[in-house]
């Protein structure tokens, strides 16, 4: 078994941890309060699903944004960066430009790490750090803990409900025309948006593959013209009225798990992403291209190779 794969399958148990560390931990953002969520690649995406169900929790007004684009001219409560190295350039050099203006947490994976310093208050969560490149368990354990953190959310499940989802999700096998297909696209209405933007992201990073990701209801204005044979179109969530049919009829394959806890079927597209490198010849472990951490210098990427992917952080 590949490291990423090992690391994969130890999400339950992570996202449960994470349900009773959000309990007790003090700095996650409060009830009313304007919210900007940021991160890197992964943690950016993961950043537009809390995003999203904040709001969908009535909590407040919350956006999310890529690092090296937050609107710094805006004015937050707080703001929530998600990095799991703790050292990408761009979230520090945030943090670092929003200190004294703005409460800032940082949710890492790594407590001996700049971000430690940059940040008001850090959510350390050693416990779901990963020795891969591709993230899996860091990233859905940060939107584990973000989420436990909301308390209830209308039409979206407990945490520990999740966790148990994802168990079934770990050992439910993949369909064949998964497997075999030459493109995927997936697809999330609301908060199930960025986890699409993510599972995306897996299939590149792991597998090199043609993906793309959308809002459900823009897949018809435009992406469904490369639905067709050996073409893949998965909703998370329950898929947007007519859309199976569309896909049947341009010729696509449409996979949906709508009783399942879509974070949990975030799983199923990251053991996608291992088997389909696998079959391809590529180790999982070594994505092309890519460090654990992007740590620039005025030149690119540091040749330390130190810590995060273009997706990673």
């Amino acid at each position: 078994m590949s490291r990423t794969a090992a690391e994969t399958a130890s999400q339950p148990d992570c996202w449960r941890r994470a349900a009773d560390a959000a309990t007790t931990f003090d700095g996650l953002p409060q009830p009313g309060e304007r919210v900007a969520v940021t991160g890197c690649g992964t943690s950016w995406f993961m950043a537009i699903a809390y995003a999203a169900l904040r709001e969908a929790a009535g909590q407040g007004e919350t956006d999310a944004f890529a690092s090296s684009e937050f609107p710094t001219g805006r004015g937050y409560d707080r703001v929530v960066a998600i990095t799991r190295s703790g050292t990408t350039t761009e979230v520090l050099q945030l943090l670092g430009e929003l200190r004294g203006s703005v409460p800032t947490l940082a949710l890492a994976g790594d407590p001996k790490t700049p971000v430690m310093a940059a940040a008001d208050t850090v959510a350390v969560l050693d416990w779901a750090d990963e020795e891969s490149v591709v993230q899996t368990r860091f990233a859905t354990t940060a939107l584990a803990f973000l989420r436990a953190g909301l308390g209830p959310v209308p039409g979206v499940k407990p945490v520990t409900e999740a966790a148990a989802d994802a168990e079934r999700a770990l050992t439910t096998p993949l369909p064949p025309a998964l497997l075999t297909a030459e493109q995927w696209t997936f697809l999330g209405r609301g908060w199930t948006y960025g986890l699409a933007l993510e599972a995306a992201l897996k299939m590149r990073e792991a597998a090199g593959a043609w993906t793309e990701a959308y809002p459900a209801m823009e897949y018809r204005h435009g992406p469904i013209a490369i639905t067709g044979p050996g073409r893949v179109t998965w909703t998370f969530g329950t898929p947007p009225e007519g859309l199976a049919d569309d896909v049947t009829r341009a010729g696509g394959t449409l996979i949906t798990h709508p009783a399942l806890d879509p974070l949990a079927d975030l799983v199923h597209a990251q053991r996608l992403a291992v088997t389909v490198a696998e079959s391809r010849g590529h180790n999982p472990d070594h994505p092309r291209n890519l460090t654990r951490s992007v740590i620039l210098n005025d030149g690119g990427i540091s040749p330390s190779g130190a810590d995060s992917s273009p997706s990673g952080v």
